[in-house]
């Protein structure tokens, strides 16, 4: 079984201040964010860039500040959003993969989102996954429901995607698949060969899921974008505690967690992709 890979998705398009007090939102505060989170174990940092005034933005210069923020404090891999916030348009959610990172998300259909909808024209996915191949960036494929990995298995089929390569069971979004065993269970049993995934449960299903992926060799994300609470009621301080938790549970587990160069060798990062300027 591979060590474990712990994302801490940091801030989010959604959380507010009100919401979470400790919601990371500047760059030097999701690069405090990002070093404590990597000091308790995470290797991969998701990250979404936000305005002054806490309101989302994929300007690529936000962005660009946040990866060199990061840069300056720790080695972790820094993963950007593609998917924005709800309501933006492609072009505005395409904007920080020219700046290069070393990993991007890529959402692989619309969905329900709560009272609204997350909207993933096929003709736009293709094009995010062009423009990740043009400038080096490792997709992560975001699964919000069945039908998302069977257009993956699709895409296979026509040879625009290959193994190995990674995905992440989004479970719990209302009107997506529900955070329960049993979908996860399911979608694990859809994954083409020769893919790694990783499982980012929403709310109260961030734990429950966290804790089977580690038993079932897959990966596992937490942190504010998807749970604010560390348990019923009790907002969390941080997110490395979310990532301290995980990681002291999966050692328990005689799993070990994975270093930022560890986990890119598992998800195909070259090591030409490894921040030259990482302190």
């Amino acid at each position: 079984m591979d060590k474990l890979i712990i994302t801490a998705a940091l801030t989010g398009a959604e959380v507010t201040r009100e919401q979470q007090p400790a919601l990371p939102i500047s760059p030097a505060e999701i690069a405090q964010a990002a070093w404590e989170c990597a000091r308790a174990g995470a290797s991969i940092v998701h990250v979404h860039a936000r305005r002054p005034d806490g309101s989302s933005t994929q300007d690529a210069p936000a962005y660009r500040a946040i990866i060199d923020a990061v840069r300056a404090r720790c080695d972790v891999i820094v993963q950007v959003s593609t998917g924005g916030a709800v309501g933006m348009s492609a072009e505005e959610r395409l904007a920080p993969v020219t700046l290069a990172p070393e990993m991007a998300t890529l959402s692989m259909g619309s969905v329900n989102f709560g009272d609204d909808v997350f909207l993933n024209a096929p003709t736009d996915m293709q094009r995010f996954l062009d423009a990740m191949r043009a400038h080096g960036v490792v997709p992560e494929f975001e699964i919000f429901d069945a039908g998302h990995l069977a257009t993956l298995a699709r895409w296979m089929k026509k040879g625009l995607v290959a193994a190995p390569a990674h995905v992440d069971f989004v479970l719990g979004v209302p009107g997506a698949m529900p955070g329960t065993p049993e979908a996860l269970m399911y979608l694990r049993s859809q994954l083409p060969a020769g893919f790694s995934w990783v499982v980012a449960g929403i709310g109260a299903a961030q734990l429950p899921l966290a804790m089977m992926a580690i038993a079932l060799g897959g990966h596992v994300r937490v942190g504010f974008e998807d749970n604010i609470y560390l348990r019923r009621g009790v907002l969390a301080a941080s997110n490395a505690q979310f990532v301290e938790r995980i990681a002291a549970i999966s050692r328990a587990a005689d799993r070990p967690v994975a270093a930022p160069d560890e986990a890119r060798a598992l998800l195909g990062i070259g090591h030409d992709r490894r921040p030259q300027s990482a302190a």
